[in-house]
């Protein structure tokens, strides 16, 4: 098996855009997740639970919008193995409406590079609706 070509650590400066995808997510998208992930909280599926916990909707989980922000830094690695380390802090929920779903932004900045180890840090900045979802989203990737 062959790994994808590396991005060119040489080339990287901090600032630096390296991915950018928005994903539209559905309450299809929810019950999928959730068969795939065994986490069938009805907080993610059914509003009238949703309702009596005081949210403000049907809710993405939160590990649905964590791999979807992550997803466009492994593609540009190239090898998700390449990403060591990824962590991130959870600021607001992704509310899912059952007529237009939402739409999960991702923008990737390189946000410091370590040249001895030949790794980047990636910043993530995450939005719903204009608002962050997820705060201090960074993903560690070596490039070596």
């Amino acid at each position: 098996m062959t790994t994808a070509a590396l991005p060119d650590f040489d080339a990287l400066a901090v600032g630096d855009v390296v991915a950018e995808r928005e994903t539209h997510l559905t309450r299809d998208s929810l019950v999928r997740y959730a068969g795939a992930s065994g986490d069938f909280n009805p907080i993610h599926y059914r509003d009238d639970v949703a309702a009596a916990v005081g949210l403000p909707g049907v809710l993405a989980h939160g590990m649905l919008t964590m791999g979807l922000a992550v997803q466009p830094v492994a593609d540009w690695a190239g090898d998700p193995a390449r990403v060591v380390d990824y962590q991130v802090r959870f600021t607001r929920p992704v509310v899912v409406d059952p007529e237009s779903g939402a739409d999960v932004a991702v923008t990737a900045k390189v946000g410091q590079l370590d040249a001895d180890a030949r790794a980047a840090r990636i910043d993530l900045t995450v939005t719903f609706e204009g608002a962050t979802v997820l705060g201090k989203a960074q993903v560690r990737v070596v490039l070596a």
